[in-house]
């Protein structure tokens, strides 16, 4: 099992991974229980145009792809303010708009190969830049994150008293937004940016079948999300799988086994305490 580290660009893939399995839950939390989740989906959309913008001006697709998902998040919540009934227009018009981008960028790609790499995430081409900027990010979201847990907890359940309670909503949201897009865009190489998303929610589904508190949802998430990224690793290197797909899908079924559990299993042991 161990002889898949003497290869670099699994040790590359393994650092990276493990990253941002730790990362994607703390945001996740936080967009799951604001009951946005659909955001994520938006973000790693327009990532994916700044991926194809980097390729096609050739500069590097990991930073394009942080940009233009720094610019949809603020975008989301700039429209947002604008139809504060239908909150949820803004997610449509933002992804409408990645959309868009992407579709017209990637005809500009020359290497079309390349390309396809970020949408399922690719473990072979992580790059040395990439590897040390996904780390020097990775440090930050997780400072950030840490120093506003007990904020961002009270505005997830109710941004009203938080507000009363004197906590800075709009700074904490400003920086919160920035977390998201750089949680989203980090994630490219490795994940993928159309299942990105996916790895954010699926941790903390799980993790919320568990019926734990806040801060223990957050830790089992954060557990979740690096047993799908070391399995989905290990079976795309020795089955050839994609990795995006792979990690999904193991978190796919991890979701289904614990939903299993606590529906059919648990019922079975509680009818036999009650007959004894």
């Amino acid at each position: 099992m161990l002889d898949i580290f003497q290869y670099t660009f699994m040790q590359r893939a393994f650092i990276t991974g493990i990253l941002i399995a730790i990362i994607t839950p703390c945001i996740g939390v936080v967009v799951v229980l604001k009951r946005l989740s659909m955001t994520g989906d938006a973000l790693s959309h327009n990532s994916l145009a700044g991926v194809a913008a980097g390729l096609a001006f050739e500069f590097n697709p990991i930073l394009g792809a942080v940009l233009f998902s720094i610019a949809a998040a603020f975008g989301i919540e700039r429209i947002r303010k604008s139809f504060p009934k239908y909150s949820e227009i803004a997610i449509a018009i933002i992804m409408s708009t990645g959309i868009g981008l992407a579709g017209i960028l990637s005809g500009f790609v020359k290497n079309s190969a390349n390309f396809n790499s970020f949408l399922f995430g690719s473990i072979v081409a992580i790059s040395d830049f990439e590897l040390y900027m996904v780390i020097i990010l990775s440090i930050v979201v997780i400072l950030a994150f840490s120093l506003l847990f007990k904020e961002l907890f009270y505005m997830t359940f109710d941004e009203e008293s938080a507000r009363l309670a004197g906590i800075p909503i709009k700074t904490v949201n400003f920086v919160f937004t920035l977390l998201t897009a750089v949680t989203i865009s980090i994630s490219a190489r490795t994940v993928g940016t159309l299942v990105i998303s996916s790895l954010m929610v699926l941790p903390v589904a799980t993790a919320m079948q568990l019926d734990r508190s806040y801060k223990q949802t957050v830790a089992i998430s954060i557990l979740f999300a690096l047993f799908f990224m070391i399995s989905g690793l290990y079976i795309s290197f020795y089955a050839n799988f994609k990795p995006g797909g792979t990690i999904v899908l193991v978190g796919v079924l991890t979701l289904i086994c614990v939903l299993f559990y606590k529906n059919v299993i648990s019922k079975v042991l509680g009818k036999r305490v009650i007959k004894a």
